[in-house]
């Protein structure tokens, strides 16, 4: 039997919120893998953590992939990659954005892993064209608590497959998955900058430019009256060799930024009222109206340039809070959020507002048609009660919360927007998944 790296560590999703100290064994292989699963504890697996809450943690058992990370064959012909779960997302755009292809569906950074692309079906800001990662995903590999390794896909074991596209890593251990790729001329991103004096001029906007491939807005969570959801909406599309100045060298060699480090956690006067308002108001003012072309590190994952981004919010850590509501409810229920966090008074900077297209197929998948927003907000009591509030609004409004983002709801409100969930729930009972495959959220939530 060979021996797995095994250590007790203090872990957390990316928000640093909660920390708990979590008995962690790191495969390298298959067979090593199927040795964490000795059936004396429950175990979660955990990608590079960027579950923002407690969907990667489990005290008695994490299994992590960082080690399964080898790209196995891909497919020029049709852009078909087939790899571990533990590849990142960032070493598949250095490997093929030179050769002419991009992912089909990429969250806010690159720093995940496939399998957590996966286990929370990620979505882009593409989704109401393309839909989420999922619907991409030719199959995937999947080892039970037993050691068995299954392959699902949308024929086969389709319920197992629907059941671990966003599933949170509760049907067991993604090892290996093929999903296609997408085509593309140049390393940039044709961006189009329009500000939005209120919610109702950026939904106008959102939807009047629902024939463009990206979309994703800003928004100033401290505006009031009038300008209720004040925001700038930035469209986009991959650029064509047309659009490459001449003599510029190769469109597809693009390099990534280097990064910068924040070396402490921010003081809590940094997220102060008067310093958001005052961080709003400078980065309103500095989006202008008009067309260019930017890199797609800066279009699709700007906050990556910052690696220790999280630490601007303390020691305490953060919540992130990411809501659908359907299409029909979307202009008054986001409103309503809007104007109860700014009359709480304490706005986050980090706000964004996204129009989702049709659901998807899994049972735990987050997105349906309408509108997505997601705001930041430090770990503090008067916070987790305003979210408590904003539940209230989100199911008044038929809507529901994004487990890869929560870390406080209660078992209720998840139940209510996830109507698949039962049958989720069968899926575990059915393949021995209970009480077997276990994450601090799961407990929380009663999944």
């Amino acid at each position: 039997m060979t021996r797995v790296d095994t250590s007790t560590v203090p872990l957390s999703g990316w928000a640093r919120y909660p920390i708990i100290d979590c008995r962690q064994n790191v495969p390298r292989d298959d067979s090593e893998a199927a040795t964490v699963y000795d059936g004396s504890k429950p175990l979660i697996t955990r990608g590079n953590g960027r579950a923002y809450g407690d969907a990667a943690l489990n005290a008695s058992g994490v299994l992590a992939t960082v080690r399964l990370n080898r790209m196995l064959a891909f497919h020029s012909e049709d852009g078909v990659l087939t790899c571990e779960a533990g590849v990142l997302l960032a070493d598949i755009i250095s490997v093929f954005l030179p050769r002419g292809w991009f992912p089909l569906v990429s969250p806010g950074t690159r720093f995940v892993t496939v399998g957590g692309l996966i286990a929370a079906d990620v979505h882009g800001k593409n989704h109401h064209q393309v839909g989420s990662f999922c619907n991409h995903l030719l199959w995937l590999d999947l080892m039970l608590p037993t050691g068995d390794i299954i392959r699902c896909s949308p024929t086969l074991m389709p319920d197992l497959f629907a059941a671990t596209c966003g599933g949170m890593g509760l049907t067991g251990t993604i090892l290996r998955a093929s999903f296609r790729l997408q085509p593309v001329q140049t390393g940039m991103i044709r961006q189009e900058t329009k500000p939005a004096a209120n919610l109702d001029e950026a939904f106008a906007i959102f939807e009047a430019e629902l024939k463009q491939p990206y979309s994703v807005a800003w928004i100033d969570g401290l505006a009031t009256g009038d300008a209720v959801g004040r925001s700038v909406v930035f469209v986009g599309s991959h650029a064509g060799r047309e659009d490459w100045p001449s003599g510029r060298g190769d469109p597809l060699q693009v390099p990534p930024p280097n990064p910068k480090r924040i070396p402490f956690d921010f003081p809590a006067l940094a997220l102060s009222r008067t310093s958001m308002r005052l961080m709003n108001g400078v980065y309103r003012r500095a989006q202008r109206s008009g067309t260019n072309a930017i890199d797609v590190y800066r279009y699709f994952y700007p906050l990556d340039a910052l690696l220790d981004w999280n630490r601007v919010y303390g020691r305490r850590g953060f919540m992130q809070y990411q809501c659908v509501l359907p299409l029909t409810e979307s202009r008054d229920g986001i409103a309503r959020l809007l104007r109860e966090i700014a009359k709480y008074g304490e706005a986050s900077f980090l706000s964004v507002l996204k129009r989702m297209g049709p659901s998807s197929f899994g049972y735990l998948s987050f997105p349906f048609e309408g509108y997505t927003l997601a705001m930041d907000f430090p770990v503090t009591q008067a916070n987790l009660d305003l979210l408590d509030r904003l539940d209230k609004i989100v199911l008044e409004h038929n809507g529901r919360l994004y487990l890869a983002k929560d870390s406080r709801a209660a078992p209720d409100t998840i139940a209510a927007g996830y109507p698949l969930l039962e049958q989720f729930r069968e899926v575990r009972l059915r393949y021995g998944l209970k009480g077997q495959v276990e994450s601090h959220l799961s407990r929380r939530l009663e999944l």
